[in-house]
């Protein structure tokens, strides 16, 4: 593995976790160690909570090949949806998450508590986990389907929160390490040093990880280095944390289908590159190999990003029964889409150029609460400030030759030809809530508070049309109020009401009233509205002495929807249409069941039922668009998950079922893809203490076992509101059957 990471360059972080762990050492008495909550390795659906959650172990993430994406471990719980090109669910421009009609930009996500934004691939304020934690390092993840708690550091959950922890450093000196090879080319290597007590008073790691691996089909490479640093220590009967992670990560992106493109060219077609000179013959209308238009393929594409992101906590008792906690973090991020357009010549050179959106991305914030014991109530109040510049551009970059190309597209490019705009947007975001927790008696627990938002944007032109002015989301109370009542040692009901807010963002892409003509922003800007839901949910959980789950019921009205309407084909990159489309309205039931009849059998099932549909139909220029009671884009009706596990001393083996309905991809429910179900298997052996090792264990994955021909992602290139014929170019198909093996051992 080669360090391609520059970090001379990228470590604002690292010189204040090294100089807080250092003090640390200093005239320090030792102390307890410390250590982050575990979530029981067994209980999976949320027994006490108040609200429909469940969570997921770092010992369930590891059954996953390595390289995972936590998002992609989620697809078995109730009402979770998630699909992605790649068998690893971490291609970017692919992964689509889903969980009771909201897709990913309308879901809060968080690492210990830090922000990570919205998730979208063209991201303004945060990033994607994959980019923030490697899995190795993840201690669990907890999903609530239909509310985050209060505390929650977002502005874009409507439909729920996924919450990402990682591990604490551990006690002993240890070294982990891992690696994988498989289908096309996969090389994946890690390893995690932990320094153990250092004193009583400090504990921290380093790891570092490299993932490549090829394309399934046409040409081009993925990778992805990553480091991650975590330090704890105990100030007295303080608790100070740190962690910094760096990213560099590198896609080659698939070319977006159609069902007409699949029928005539195959599922397995893709952009021209390495074939420059095909490409330069597209571009200039010569057509080869069944392709019939410049957007069938495209020279190549690529997707680079790279992220800085550390925190520092200090959680501390102030009194007896009060305690606080106050996180720090900072995230630097630059990252280029790229696209080799027919559309736009290269001045007197290649009839194509290199089309790229550009991102760049500097945001801080503080996450504070205080929380204190009073009787029978725990009162929680906090604050969350962030402050976010963001810069985007649409800049092109020449091919002086028509005979080989200059540039690669896995690089960052440099000196464009032009830049069509450049924009500068500043967010600032207020969030303060108040809740108490009230222990009513032994049975019977309730929550109820409330939050308010305020969240201020402003943009600025850089370069280009004009594009200025602010806009303001500013919801002073949105209650939540949840309940847990146990009946017995076995059973409980529990459920909840909560009113949110998707803040509006700024970015000249998406869903944001700026990515409209600056005449239309000024139109819009006094009456557009940000996104509303109110969701209400009850339940009911069990836990016998070898059988848990659950079983529940959701109704969500989402109010104001925004629908941005693409003009034109993706790669044209026009401005959007923006407009509120009236209101969604969402009802269904989710189950999940955990039976563990031996010690070591397992056998998990999970079911759920959606009817997500458009209430109001809507103007689209001149056309009345129908869509009142069509059902909302990808989102499946029915889905039904299976996994049967066993684990031994010396073996374990786990085979994997998942069922998802057919999905719309038109917002008039005239183009959709069909129902599709998918097999996962992996066997392994823990061999041990070998060879002078702690532990070794060596393991086979098979994804898509029965190679099924199916469409993961739909949306790819934006949804339409009408496709008959099938020529909408807004698909991937999913990867074909894939193994990997990996060896994993510990000294």
């Amino acid at each position: 593995m080669s360090m391609r990471i520059a970090f001379t360059n990228r470590i604002p972080l690292l010189p204040s976790l090294l100089a807080a762990s250092v003090s640390a050492l200093i005239g320090l008495p030792a102390q307890a160690q410390p250590g982050t909550a575990a979530v029981e390795e067994i209980q999976v659906f949320g027994k006490g909570q108040t609200r429909q959650v469940q969570s997921l172990t770092a010992a369930q993430l590891d059954q996953f090949p390595a390289g995972t994406s936590p998002l992609k471990a989620l697809e078995k719980l109730p009402g979770v949806n998630f699909q992605s090109a790649d068998p690893f669910g971490a291609y970017e421009w692919s992964t689509r998450i889903v969980v009771r009609g909201f897709n990913q930009n309308q879901m809060g996500f968080t690492l210990d508590g830090v922000p990570l934004g919205d998730m979208s691939y063209g991201n303004h304020n945060g990033l994607h986990i994959s980019r923030a934690i490697m899995t190795e390092n993840l201690g669990g993840v907890t999903l609530a389907q239909g509310a985050g708690a209060l505390a929650t550091a977002s502005t874009s959950n409507l439909g729920g929160t996924m919450e990402f922890n990682s591990t604490a450093p551990a006690q002993e000196f240890s070294v982990i390490t891992n690696a994988t090879l498989g289908s096309d080319e996969t090389r994946r290597g890690f390893i995690r040093v932990d320094s153990g007590d250092l004193g009583g008073a400090l504990r921290l790691y380093a790891s570092y990880g490299d993932q490549q691996t090829a394309k399934w089909k046409g040409n081009g490479d993925q990778t992805q280095e990553y480091v991650n640093l975590k330090a704890v220590a105990m100030l007295g009967s303080a608790e100070l944390t740190g962690y910094f992670a760096l990213s560099d990560r590198a896609e080659s992106d698939y070319q977006d289908m159609s069902l007409e493109m699949i029928r005539r060219l195959g599922r397995n077609f893709d952009n021209y590159y390495p074939d420059y000179a095909r490409a330069i013959a597209a571009a200039q209308g010569r057509f080869t190999g069944g392709v019939t238009s410049l957007d069938d393929a495209y020279w190549d594409a690529a997707g680079l990003r790279e992220d800085d992101l550390g925190y520092l906590k200090l959680a501390m008792p102030l009194a007896d029964g009060v305690d606080f906690d106050a996180t720090w973090y900072q995230h630097t991020n630059e990252g280029q889409g790229l696209w080799g357009t027919p559309y736009l010549a290269t001045p007197g050179g290649a009839p194509l150029s290199i089309r790229t959106t550009e991102y760049d991305i500097d945001r801080y914030g503080i996450i504070s609460a205080v929380s204190a014991e009073v009787g029978a109530h725990t009162l929680n109040a906090g604050l969350w400030y962030e402050d976010n510049d963001f810069n985007q551009a649409r800049r092109f970059y020449g091919e002086p030759s028509t005979s080989a190309p200059s540039r690669r597209f896995t690089e960052f490019q440099r000196n464009p030809f032009t830049t069509q705009w450049e924009y500068a947007f500043n967010t600032e975001t207020v969030q303060f809530h108040l809740q108490d927790t009230w222990q009513i008696n032994d049975q019977l627990r309730v929550q109820y508070g409330f939050k308010s938002v305020n969240v201020d944007v402003s943009a600025g032109t850089v370069v280009g049309a004009n594009k200025t002015g602010s806009i303001e989301t500013d919801e002073g109370f949105l209650p939540q109020a949840s309940f847990v009542y146990v009946l017995n040692d076995q059973y409980e009901l529990f459920g909840a009401a909560t009113r949110n807010v998707r803040a509006l963002i700024g970015s000249a892409t998406g869903t944001s009233p700026f990515s409209a003509t600056q005449a239309a922003f000024e139109v819009i800007r006094n009456t557009i509205k940000p996104e509303m839901s109110t969701t209400l949910e009850v339940g009911w959980r069990w836990n016998l002495q070898d059988i848990e789950g659950v079983a529940s019921a959701y109704y969500v009205d989402f109010e104001d929807r925004l629908l941005a309407i693409q003009q034109g084909s993706a790669i044209i990159g026009a401005f959007n249409a923006l407009a509120n489309v009236g209101s969604v309205r969402s009802v269904g039931v989710e189950a999940g069941l955990n039976w563990q009849p031996t010690d070591v059998l397992n056998w998990y099932n999970s079911a759920s039922y959606n009817s997500t549909t458009y209430e109001d139909n809507f103007q689209s220029g001149s056309t009345l668009v129908r869509v009142a009671g069509k059902n909302v884009v990808d989102t499946p009706e029915l889905m039904f998950t299976s996994e049967l596990g066993l684990e031994s001393e010396e073996l374990f083996a786990k085979i994997a079922y998942k069922y998802t309905d057919s999905r719309f991809y038109t917002f008039l429910n005239d183009g959709s893809v069909d129902a599709f179900s998918m097999l996962n298997f992996s066997v392994g052996l823990k061999l041990g203490e070998r060879f002078g090792l702690k532990q070794l264990s060596t393991q086979l994955d098979v994804t898509n076992l029965f190679d099924e021909d199916y469409i993961s992602t739909v949306g790819s290139g934006g949804f339409s509101n009408s496709d008959p014929n099938g020529t909408g170019q807004t698909l991937l198909p999913g990867a074909p059957r894939q193994l990997f093996v990996s060896v994993k051992a510990s000294f």
